[in-house]
């Protein structure tokens, strides 16, 4: 099976950090033990700085009710780096496309061309309400994948012209768009109406760490679904990882993880997930069943789903000694899984830890190139 590059993200904590998980794209679940390092521009900038010393790719970012907001974030922290890219998310709908055309423009423009979209659709109707949003669930992609139609002509140096379901757009175009630097387009999404628009929008399509044999049923389908429509779809997975020199040192820092989360904060986090209607937020749920049993965490060999418990999106982590982790990322790698977006606790610390024991190890096992 033939292999793009291999690719390894990191992610930037933007709500805050800390040696233990909680809540990302909203308050519920984010403990004062997961955010006791600010997200401020000092700390934030440590984070990129570590990542880009570390060897990854690039940087991605929540975005959501709970979140700052990505672009001027990020806009910042490229003043801070020189190297790393910024997998720049946001919501689609929530802005006109030619607005968001210009913003990736100009930031590609000033930046160096390190930028990535991570493309948004959302899965929690309280919070997409309190941004005025009341389509339902397959409406949402409909109208996401008409985002991603003007947005890519408009990156591409075209002229969009769109009259679709949701949006109506005449003559946009941008001035003098840096086309040296092309824009890729992530996206994530589990139910049918995501793979729809994967298989024609998408130029990587991110799942979240589920069980080998999950993931690579889910990446064949697609594979053949976007050759069928004579595309090529790329595959990112999106993991936490607890790696230390030792399995034995790994699985006690999950079980202090575990020990530490509070019952309420896992009560709150549970009640929240089952309210939404993402089919992902559903899949990582069952994983766990929402229930602190440290004997029910370990999904398969070395997937500890024990984030999940109050980090809502990714909530496994792959658990064990540096030659461990690495193993298991290259068997997912040869499910044809080219990128990977990773995070550990605290991420300042674990981006050098990853970069210097994990990556170099799945890159002799692979046998990629870093990036």
């Amino acid at each position: 099976m033939p292999h793009h590059p291999l690719l390894l993200h990191w992610f930037l904590p933007t709500g805050g950090d800390g040696r233990d998980p909680g809540g990302v794209t909203a308050v519920q679940g984010r403990t004062g033990a997961a955010t006791r390092r600010p997200a401020d521009i000092p700390y934030l900038a440590q984070v990129a700085r570590a990542a880009e010393q570390a060897g990854f790719h690039s940087l991605l970012t929540p975005v959501g009710l709970g979140c700052v907001d990505p672009w001027i974030l990020t806009a910042a922290l490229a003043q801070h780096t020189t190297r790393i890219g910024f997998l720049v998310a946001f919501r689609a709908g929530f802005a006109s496309p030619t607005l968001l055309a210009q913003q990736a423009d100009a930031f590609r423009r000033f930046a160096g061309g390190r930028l990535a979209l991570n493309v948004v659709t959302g899965g929690d109707p309280a919070e997409q309400r309190a941004y005025g949003d009341r389509l339902a669930h397959d409406a949402r992609y409909a109208r996401t994948e008409e985002v991603m139609t003007v947005l890519r002509t408009l990156l591409e140096g075209g002229t969009a012209d769109h009259d679709g379901a949701h949006l109506r757009i005449e003559g946009a175009r941008l001035t003098d768009p840096e086309l040296r630097h092309p824009v890729p387009l992530y996206f994530g999404g589990a139910s049918p109406a995501a793979e729809e628009v994967a298989v024609r929008q998408a130029d990587v399509q991110l799942l979240w760490g589920e069980p080998p044999a999950a993931v690579a049923t889910r990446v064949a389908r697609l594979r053949e679904r976007a050759g069928a429509a004579g595309r090529t779809l790329r595959f990112g997975l999106r993991l936490h990882v607890i790696t230390r020199d030792t399995s034995a040192e790994a699985w006690s820092e999950a079980d202090r993880i575990l020990s530490g989360i509070d019952p309420e904060a896992v009560r709150a986090s549970q009640e929240r997930f089952a309210a939404m209607d993402s089919t992902g937020q559903a899949r990582m749920t069952a994983l766990h069943g929402g229930v602190a049993d440290a004997a029910r965490l370990t999904v398969t060999p070395n997937l500890w789903a024990g984030i999940g418990l109050v980090r809502e999106g990714a909530g496994t982590a792959l658990v064990g000694s540096h030659d461990e982790v690495a193993g298991r990322l290259a068997e997912y790698h040869a499910l044809g899984i080219d990128e990977f977006v990773l995070s550990g606790y605290p991420h300042l610390e674990e981006a050098y830890r990853v970069g210097e024991e994990v990556a170099p190890r799945l890159r002799a096992l692979t046998g990629a190139d870093a990036a």
